[in-house]
């Protein structure tokens, strides 16, 4: 298997990988060398390693990520970028949120996660109903700067 990660553009990477991370239950990871302390942000720890490598404070949100505490997932990376988010995502991210659930019971869960999010900062876009055998039925969101997902 080819190790890979998934790249956002974002106009705040920080705050994209804090939901990111908020979403998938994965953790933002600390500077090369440092081991998090019980309790301690790793923003915090990333903001004292980038001002003692001497990086301008302009720069030091110009990156992030949210990795996979178990080693199964793939990174995600979020780089700053000038514009805004101009059309529909070309990839997106499904977020499995209702595996092995069917009808009623499915459709409860995902909305039950679609409140969770919406809570972090995510938007409602839209519910697709069930429609078998082709389709489970999925809720299509935005994350805070725009991106589409879906709770499948």
């Amino acid at each position: 298997m080819t190790d890979f990660q998934v790249t956002f553009d974002a106009r705040d990477p920080r705050e994209l990988s804090r939901f990111w991370a908020a979403v998938l239950g994965y953790v933002n990871p600390p500077p090369p060398g440092h081991t998090l302390a019980d309790g301690e942000d790793p923003f915090d720890a990333w903001e004292a390693f980038l001002a003692a490598a001497g990086v301008p404070e302009d720069r030091r949100n110009s990156a992030s990520a949210a990795e996979d505490p178990e080693g199964r997932g793939p990174r995600l990376f979020f780089q700053q970028v000038p514009e805004a988010k101009a059309a529909k995502n070309r990839v997106h991210l499904d977020v499995r949120a209702a595996p092995g659930l069917q009808g009623a019971a499915r459709m409860a869960a995902l909305e039950a996660e679609c409140e969770r999010l919406v809570g972090l900062g995510a938007t409602r876009v839209e519910r697709h109903e069930p429609a078998p055998p082709m389709s489970l039925g999925f809720l299509v969101m935005r994350d805070p700067e725009g991106n589409e997902f879906c709770l499948d």
